[in-house]
């Protein structure tokens, strides 16, 4: 792969050898020192590659050997060279192409955290771009002693950064506190033994209930109001002689289902606006446009001046990085202009259009867990709209956890004493 790498550089020839006795130009060409490869028999003549200088040398071979050489394909940088040689403008473009490559280099296209567990990549960049760290910004521009200290200074969690510049990339290294995952793991587990009670979270009736761990407050049948308390999450203790003398305090859990009516209310107005959209005989009319981004630069071939008052623009991106630094998208947008033309529904029409809808939020609920045991919706016609209004009887799933409030324990003893006095 070098040799040829080496060749493509210095330029060579294939050459085809005819004569009574090529066998003698192949000695004289070993007797000379000239370098032959790729040499191959085709139809009673030799074919092989040789370099520039080597073909040069191959005349007084030629002449006392009298065979004879023509060149079957030049190859190489030099060739391709002269060929392109009076073709100014592909100079110049791989001029200005080399020279933007060097520009882009001396900029930021990226930046790379690792290390980071319980802070996001997005809420890192977010917090350096508000420090004016952030893609496109000059290297020069860079302050890795100023980032480090700002990062640990934000965030108490951290406590190692480094910073520094890889090529075009900004590369950000973070160690994070592991005592305060094992610590807040401890904590959350002590939480969970400081108690917690379910109440409602909406005014309901209670259909069913099924407690795994907590005390019940509630039965089936009974409407509760919300905030009220559903299964409390202190179990009480007992003496020898059934009286209370403290509360274990636990996690409560329990299935609870309720039902409740919700209101449901949809309107349509009367008029709406239908898009016509201009055409010529056979198509419709629209403007292509197409951009180029780079970092936060951004080119376009769409004029500022549109000539539409009312237009739909449909946008495709294509993100690409040019040797996975620089980021480039490449945008195609089309622009279809129309007109405004306002129609009114009919009636059959706007019954159609409120159906669907509540129809498509009826299986919303439905994804949600919630089951409709009575519909109590209807279409209305009004002076200029069109409305869909009623109630829905729902059975869905209900309550929400809180922390448990304690319980005073009333002292038995001390009372009887009072009582005594």
């Amino acid at each position: 792969m070098f040799e040829q790498l080496i060749w493509y550089l210095k330029g060579y020839v294939r050459i085809r050898v005819t004569g009574y006795s090529p066998e003698r130009f192949l000695n004289a060409c070993r007797y000379k020192n000239i370098y032959i490869w790729d040499l191959k028999r085709v139809c009673g003549s030799y074919e092989m590659n040789l370099t520039i200088d080597g073909f040069r040398r191959l005349k007084e071979i030629v002449r006392k050997t009298g065979t004879k050489v023509c060149i079957i394909r030049r190859s190489g940088l030099p060739f391709l060279l002269h060929r392109y040689r009076k073709r100014h403008i592909l100079l110049s473009g791989f001029l200005i192409c080399a020279g933007l490559i060097l520009f882009m280099t001396r900029f930021i296209w990226g930046i790379d955290i690792s290390g980071n567990l319980s802070y996001t990549d997005d809420t890192l960049k977010r917090f350096l771009s508000s420090e004016n760290v952030k893609d496109g910004m000059k290297k020069s521009d860079v302050n890795c002693r100023k980032i480090v200290q700002d990062l640990r200074k934000k965030y108490d969690r951290i406590i190692w950064v480094s910073a520094s510049v890889d090529g075009c990339r900004l590369v950000i290294r973070i160690k994070e506190n592991e005592d305060d995952f094992t610590d807040s793991s401890k904590i959350s587990s002590d939480n969970n033994e400081e108690g917690k009670d379910i109440i409602a979270d909406t005014d309901c009736t209670i259909v069913d209930i099924i407690t795994r761990t907590g005390t019940p407050m509630v039965q089936r049948g009974i409407k509760v109001k919300k905030g009220a308390i559903l299964v409390s999450g202190q179990i009480p203790i007992c003496n020898d002689e059934k009286e209370i003398t403290g509360y274990r305090l636990k996690n409560a859990d329990a299935d609870i289902t309720g039902e409740k009516a919700i209101t449901y209310q949809k309107e349509l107005t009367r008029q709406y606006i239908q898009k016509k959209y201009y055409r010529s005989r056979f198509y419709f009319l629209q403007k292509r446009n197409y951009g180029i981004r780079l970092g936060r630069h951004y080119f376009t071939t769409e004029s500022k001046n549109n000539q539409y008052p009312v237009f739909e623009k449909h946008v495709v991106q294509k993100k690409y990085q040019i040797a996975n630094v620089i980021p480039v998208t490449l945008e195609k947008s089309t622009i279809t202009p129309y007109r405004k033309m306002y129609k009114k529904y009919t009636k059959a029409d706007a019954r159609m259009i409120l159906s669907a809808d509540f129809q498509d939020y009826c299986k919303e609920l439905e994804k949600k867990g919630v089951e409709i045991i009575q519909n109590d919706v209807k279409i209305y016609t009004g002076s200029e709209t069109y409305y869909a209004k009623g109630t829905l009887k729902i059975r869905c799933s209900v309550g929400r956890k809180m922390p448990s409030v304690p319980i005073p324990i009333e002292n038995s003893s001390e009372e009887e004493t009072k009582n005594g006095d």
